[in-house]
This record gives C-alpha cells, sequence and structure tokens, in this order.
C-alpha cells in the first residue's frame, strides 16, 4: 500500500498542473475571444473604462488561480482524493461563465461569479492543507503554524460576502456607472492583494 501510496503523492502534481493547464488554455482563450470581439473598449466613456477592468481583473483571477494550484503542488506532497482531479473541472466551469458574463449589463453577474471563484479556491487551498498537513513529508513547514480556524477565515468571508452583495445589488437595481466602476476596481485590488498573499507563503515555504 506504500507504494501506491507513494507513487500517487509523486506523480498526483504533474497530472494535476496539466489538467489545470488545459482548463486555464480554454478560459484564456475565451477571454482574448471576448475582446477581439468587443469593439467599444477602445471608445472614450465610462462603459469601456468599466468593461476594460473587469477583462484585466478577469485576467488576473485567472492568473492567481494558478499561482495558488501551482505553488501548492510545487510545496507540498500528499495523497491525492477523487475530490483533487474534480476541483480543477468545477473551477473552469466557473471561469467560463465569468468570462461569458463580462459586458455592459452583467457586472452583478460577473461580481457573483468572481466571489464563488473567490470562495472555491480558499476551500480548495484549505483542503489542500488539510491533507498535505497530515503527510510527514511536510512536517517542517506545519509544525510552524497552528491549524486554521474559522477567525482566519474572517477576510476570506468579507471578500465573498462583499462581492456577492454588490452583485445582487446591481443585479436588482438600475444603478450603473460610478457603483459599477468602484465594484471592478474593489475586485482588481482585492485580486492584486492576493498576489502579494501568495508571495508571502511562498517565501515562508521556501525559507527565503
Amino acid at each position: 500500500m506504500s507504494v501506491m501510496r507513494d507513487r500517487a503523492k509523486e506523480h498526483f502534481p504533474m497530472v494535476l498542473l496539466t489538467l489545470l493547464s488545459i482548463v486555464q488554455a480554454l478560459a484564456l482563450e475565451l477571454l482574448w475571444s471576448h475582446v477581439r470581439e468587443t469593439g467599444y473598449l477602445f471608445e472614450p466613456t465610462l462603459v469601456a473604462i468599466v468593461s476594460g477592468i473587469q477583462i484585466a481583473a478577469t485576467f488576473l483571477g485567472l492568473v492567481l488561480i494558478w499561482v495558488v494550484y501551482a505553488s501548492t503542488a510545487m510545496r507540498f506532497r500528499w495523497v491525492p482524493v477523487t475530490s483533487d482531479s474534480v476541483y480543477p473541472f468545477l473551477i473552469g466551469l466557473i471561469e467560463f461563465m465569468l468570462v461569458e458574463s463580462l459586458g455592459p449589463g452583467g457586472t452583478g453577474k460577473w461580481l457573483i461569479l468572481m466571489a464563488l471563484t473567490f470562495g472555491m479556491m480558499v476551500l480548495v487551498s484549505h483542503k489542500a492543507m488539510q491533507r498535505a498537513r497530515q503527510d510527514d513529508d511536510n512536517a517542517t513547514f506545519f509544525d510552524q503554524f497552528k491549524p486554521a480556524t474559522l477567525r482566519d477565515f474572517v477576510p476570506h468571508i468579507a471578500i465573498v460576502g462583499g462581492l456577492a452583495l454588490v452583485g445582487i445589488y446591481l443585479l436588482v437595481s438600475d444603478d450603473r456607472g460610478m457603483v459599477e466602476l468602484l465594484a471592478v476596481l474593489m475586485t482588481a485590488g482585492i485580486l492584486v492583494w492576493q498576489f502579494f498573499v501568495a508571495g508571502h507563503f511562498w517565501r515562508q515555504a521556501v525559507g527565503d
């Protein structure tokens, strides 16, 4: 049995990243197709500004998903379960819907899907960390930290809840313009902040 466990731990990161790279490539192709078909992006209007920031934030979100997955797979080893192979498909499905929601009038739906994407990534990362903590190969890192509690997820819950609430507000109201602009700017800022968080955890893991 230990041979099978070792084989699964050894090959799973490569399988996971290969699967995710295919899903990400399809999502990026869909995003690029949207950019090419959106002529109003280059017009000096508020709609063009909001849509441009949306597209940039969507791109940041796709890259961030890859960064989180790749850094986790490179830093830790764990015995995979079936859900580890299913999550990339679910995330990919949300990504496709996220890209499809881009454009005027779709900001509310886009924010809700962005909240769902963020929440899904937090769940996936937490589950991976739980299994990695149980493996002695990762003891050097996890011995430095206590297991996460609900308090540790308060910022993430606030972000997911905030994005979802603003998205629902935009869906049920006719308020557009500056509210949409501030919402997409806030989302882009959160994603940039997450890159710094990912970089911090990477440096902790490699001892830099």
